[in-house]
């Protein structure tokens, strides 16, 4: 029963987030591999969380509430994450699977709920139905919010690194890290904070505080995968007469006419083998990204109209 509970939320959010993906499903092996890494991430998160405890009660000794602002943002938000996020890179970073925008939202996701998976059991476990059912809406939900929007950094740093935008790779691959760190942080620090705080009436308000948050997080989660599934992109090489360019652009826009007469659907024809033309690209008067769907793919800039 515990151990059906503990799963079940986690079941649910992986299942949801691999539905979202529109253009093309991920290999179960490879989202398998990633999620056990990141049940794996929570050894060396433990072993730093440990430490992060020893040195937090000698510098905080008596000054509880420092002591759980310590612990939260540069503590336990940074070694949880760092483990995901050195699980997801070192397994999808160079997979040929690693083809489109939405996938990186895939991989983080599974890596994050590979840990949650392992550390809700544990929880579950020790403390019961109640814990059970608290963390089902609140907890495991909030990994996979940190792993969507770490995903959602590393598909961009990934494609600065395909289009040798080093400065955009150094950007988004710090925001991949930075920004669940410090969301998970603040996730953490409300709890912690109210329950040192000594004070039913502040430990109260910070509870309706951290379900606010945690609603918050969740909704706008939800609406950017929901975003980045329709909006997802397909990495392609693009023979130029000058140059090879990697640009983002749907695997399917239609059906197209070869010249020997075939109608095809995919990018080779299948009668003679010659590549999909592709035609109607448009450089971003942003970025100056060079794209071939509706918006850019590196900064969502809309495709100009037709004057």
């Amino acid at each position: 029963m515990l151990f059906a509970l503990a799963l079940i939320p986690v079941v649910a959010l992986l299942v949801f987030i691999y539905k979202r993906d529109m253009r093309e499903k991920e290999p179960i092996g490879l989202l398998v591999g990633i999620f056990f890494a990141g049940m794996a991430s929570i050894v060396p998160a433990v072993i730093v969380e440990f430490i992060g405890m020893f040195i937090a009660g000698l510098l905080f000794y008596y000054e509880p509430f420092l002591q759980s602002i310590f612990l939260a943002f540069l503590v336990i938000g940074p070694a949880e994450e760092a483990g995901k996020f050195l699980a997801l890179r070192l397994i999808t970073w160079k997979n040929k699977n690693f083809d489109h925008s939405y996938d990186a939202i895939v991989y983080a996701v599974c890596s994050s709920l590979g840990f949650a998976c392992l550390e809700n059991i544990g929880y579950v476990f020790d403390n019961g139905i109640g814990t059970a059912l608290v963390r089902m809406f609140t907890s495991v939900p909030g990994h996979a919010c940190f792993g969507v929007l770490m995903g959602y950094f590393y598909s961009k740093a990934k494609y600065a690194s395909l289009t040798n935008d080093k400065k955009g790779y150094r950007k988004n691959i710090a925001l991949s890290l930075v920004v669940p760190m410090v969301l998970h942080g603040i996730f953490d620090a409300i709890l912690l904070g109210g329950n040192t705080s000594g004070s039913l009436i502040i430990t109260g308000l910070s509870l309706v505080l951290w379900i606010g948050y945690v609603i918050v997080l969740l909704v706008a989660t939800f609406l950017l995968v929901i975003h980045a599934s329709k909006n997802d992109y397909c990495i392609i090489t693009i023979p130029d007469e000058a140059q090879t360019q990697t640009v983002y652009r749907p695997t399917v826009v239609g059906n197209w006419t070869c010249s020997c007469g075939h109608v095809n659907q995919f990018s080779f024809c299948a009668m003679c083998g010659q590549q999909r033309p592709v035609a109607d690209t448009w450089h971003c008067p942003s970025c100056g990204t060079l794209c071939t769907f509706k918006f850019c793919g590196n900064c969502g800039f809309p495709k100009p109209t037709a004057t």
